[in-house]
């Protein structure tokens, strides 16, 4: 494809989002270390703007819509964390926004999504056809639409998170053996493998979905995007995309070395682990990664091991349920 994203484009994304975007930091606990048998590095983009690593991409792809465009405003269909990156964005841009929701996404996504001055409209997402929606509001206000994940400016936002752990990791004499990141539709995961080729290409980069919606795992395997119905429900709502990315799965079917699927009660276990060791408040979607390594999906034992936490909005019952 001849508009895939590279590691140049992932680097100017850097330097459009440095000011806006926070550099979370990169952490591990001795003591879950220990527990573990390996080192584990965790990149807690819960703590980012708007409260996931989203807002990386929507800054840098809303800060390249051109000025006479602007007027006509933004659509983006999302079930939160994209909605939030890019009403934020867009606020400072003063550029208005519609967000296209599904009618179950977590209150607290929506409530904030709109507490930055978008309007959302929502769908049923067992029902509806999101993009549908999206594409015709585009066509009657001659909107920019953008997207969630199969967009070039935001896989190389996204990729910005991989630049930051491979630099910071290497700033603690860690030399990496895995990168794990959470994966819905693909884009923080090719973004970062696009960083990791070029700045750590010994390093193994792994995605982690929900059971029933790991279209990325079996796309892989296969050699060939997989498009398929997703089965079955998941409490990672951030991660129900229905497939992956065409742009996506380009760059993760050459640098990924493969997918692994994890379950609703190894993500529960994760929200636990990620407050008992490092005090961090994580959505079911953001658990992902490092449900993989707990839950033994991914094998750490003596490996030097980073995974991304890529979100913390989750609703105040579902984080005391697993707390519980």
């Amino acid at each position: 494809m001849d508009n895939l994203p590279t590691i140049d484009d992932v680097r100017s994304a850097a330097a459009c989002i440095e000011g806006s975007a926070y550099e979370t930091p990169l952490l591990e606990s001795p003591l879950l270390n220990e527990k573990l048998g390996c080192r584990l590095l965790v990149k807690p983009e819960s703590l980012q703007r708007t409260g996931s690593f989203k807002f990386r991409g929507a800054y840098n792809r809303i800060s390249n819509i051109p000025e006479d465009q602007r007027k006509n405003g933004i659509v983006a269909f999302s079930s939160g964390n994209h909605a939030q990156g890019v009403a934020a964005a867009a606020k400072i841009f003063g550029i208005a926004a519609k967000i296209i929701m599904p009618k179950d996404a977590p209150a607290i996504k929506v409530s904030n999504t709109q507490a930055y001055g978008a309007q959302v409209i929502f769908y049923d997402r067992f029902n509806d056809d999101r993009s549908a929606i999206g594409e015709k509001l585009v066509r009657e206000t001659g909107a920019t639409l953008v997207r969630p994940y199969d967009d070039p400016m935001i896989i190389a936002g996204q990729g910005t998170v991989g630049l930051e752990v491979a630099r910071q990791a290497r700033a603690m004499e860690a030399n990496l053996d895995a990168f794990l990141a959470p994966c819905g539709g693909g884009g923080l995961i090719s973004g970062c493998a696009l960083a990791f080729h070029a700045e750590s290409p010994e390093t193994e980069i792994y995605s982690a979905e929900p059971v029933g919606f790991d279209g990325t795992a079996r796309s892989v395997a296969a050699g060939e995007r997989f498009i398929g119905e997703p089965h079955g429900n998941s409490i990672c709502d951030a991660l129900l995309s229905p497939e992956p990315g065409e742009l996506t799965f380009s760059i993760n079917a050459r640098l990924l070395k493969a997918g692994l699927t994890i379950s609703d009660d190894a993500v529960t276990k994760a929200m636990k682990a990620a407050f008992s060791y490092f005090k961090l408040v994580v959505e079911p979607g953001g658990a992902a990664a490092l449900a993989a390594v707990l839950s033994g999906q991914y094998k750490a034992d003596g490996k030097t091991v980073a995974v991304v936490l890529s979100g913390g909005n989750v609703d105040a019952d579902v984080f005391r349920k697993a707390l519980a």
